[in-house]
This record gives structure tokens, sequence and C-alpha cells, in this order.
């Protein structure tokens, strides 16, 4: 939203959440996880451009394991007008600067400057720095890379979880 909250943090409150949940925040990945392991769920992330562009990207049968399985992203189907910055994730673990779970061991984490599910970097690092002095700078910054690209950090992200809508056949 305005780089007010710095989300370069350890495992222990990316696993617990931080923030003010009226700007800037992290639910905390054991919430996202007991809350998606209650049914199906969809994922939608709004992202916004600096100029005012806006996209988004939607996800079906989005869940989190258990921080014993390292909080593995789990994403289905994805629509949307975005590009799919999520699929080059899905079933990799989340990454923090003090636990790096990143099968390629390319240490991602030190230079992407954030946690996220990174598996030999990133192709969208949403809790990347906020930079607003120049956004097109380095692959440290908020980005969607299929929308922008790596190296341009975005304004403004939310990503929104909610059940799955149930189709009613007559």
């Amino acid at each position: 939203m305005d780089g007010s909250e710095n989300f370069y943090r350890d495992w222990n409150y990316y696993r617990d959440g931080f923030g003010d949940l009226e700007r800037e925040f992290w639910f905390g990945n054991t919430n996202i996880q007991r809350l998606t392991s209650q049914g199906h769920y969809d994922l939608r992330v709004d992202l916004e451009a600096f100029n005012g562009s806006t996209v988004y990207a939607q996800y079906s049968d989005f869940s989190l394991a258990s921080e014993r399985d390292y909080f593995q992203l789990n994403v289905g189907a994805y629509s949307g007008n975005s590009g799919n910055g999520l699929g080059y994730h899905n079933g990799h673990n989340f990454t923090t600067y003090d636990r790096d779970y990143n099968p390629a061991n390319s240490r991602c984490v030190k230079t992407s400057l954030g946690g996220w599910w990174y598996h030999d970097c990133h192709a969208s690092n949403l809790n990347g720095l906020y930079l607003t002095d120049n956004p097109i700078r380095n692959s440290s910054g908020i980005s969607w890379s299929p929308w922008l690209g790596v190296h341009y950090s975005l304004k403004r992200t939310v990503m929104k979880i909610r059940p799955t809508p149930k189709i009613i056949t007559r």
C-alpha cells in the first residue's frame, strides 16, 4: 500500500502474521493454513502499477500446507488478466531469510528481500521491498513478472481468500 510495514521478516513473523489490518499486513501462514484447510478456497490477487493501471489473477483450489510442510503453496487453475504469477511457485515451500526452503538453493530470499514461495527466485514477489523512488529498479521490489516484469516494483497489491462458490445445477 505505502511501504510503511517492513516485509523482510523472519519465519515466526510470517507464521504468526504482522502489521496493521487497516493498512499493510500479512495475515499469517498459520491462519491462512487453518482457514484453507476447512474447505475449498479461491485466491484473488489485485495488482496496481504506479501509473494507476490495475489487473488481477484468480486461482481455484488455493491452500497452504501446515508449518510441518513449510507452508507449501497449492494453487489450482488460473484466470484473470495479469498473467499467471503464482503458477511458477505452486508446490513450493515458503521461505524467509532465516529459513530458506528453496529447493534450488539459489539464496533468492537474500536478493528478493521478502518472504515468499521462492523457487529458483521468482515470477512474483508480493512481499518484496516497496520501491517508490524508482519502481523500475531490481528484482527485490514487489513484482508480478508476467504483467510488468520482475524488475518493476508495484504500487499496491491485495491478496483475497474466499470460499469457492458453489455451482447450482438444475
